[in-house]
């Protein structure tokens, strides 16, 4: 049987969207493709428990939402024995949200031996850009272990 990690990796490089494991369907979050270096999320309502005071999406679900796009871009392009961890995340946000439904997507713009370079965009139901990210991601394969940035 398959390793946990090598088994995530397999349903994201095979576009198992219906598949992929995360808690945070929970909250409404999922995806809806997955493409070489590249994918695509849906969060069509947020709970309760993810609005502010001021009626707007806590930044820190907006920060979820955008690492799981990141993760499984990076995800489609890692081989076999490969796995990926965050070294460092950029949000901007250009917009507040209120509750509605939005779309994420993400890409890898370059990938290294040991790095990979990305980006993704959070759009809001009037297809208007609220969230802009970037990100570095380090990459190591199994058996080189020793500890983890995320």
């Amino acid at each position: 049987m398959a390793s946990p990690q090598i088994e995530l990796n397999r349903i994201i490089r095979d576009n198992r969207v219906d598949e992929f494991p995360t808690p945070n369907r929970r909250l409404g979050m999922r995806p809806v493709e997955f493409t070489p270096g590249k994918s695509r999320w849906v969060w069509e309502s947020q709970p309760e428990g993810t609005i502010n005071p001021f009626g707007t999406i806590q930044g820190g679900y907006l920060a979820l939402f955008v690492d799981e796009i990141l993760s499984t871009a990076i995800g489609s392009v890692l081989e076999e024995d490969e796995w990926a961890v965050t070294a460092e995340l950029k949000m901007s946000y250009l917009r507040a949200l209120t509750p509605q439904r939005l779309e994420g997507r993400g890409r890898v713009i370059r990938r290294t031996r040991g790095a990979a370079f990305l980006d993704a965009q959070v759009t809001n139901a009037a297809a208007q850009t609220a969230v802009i990210a970037s990100s570095t991601w380090l990459i190591s394969r199994s058996g080189g272990r020793k500890g983890s940035a995320s």
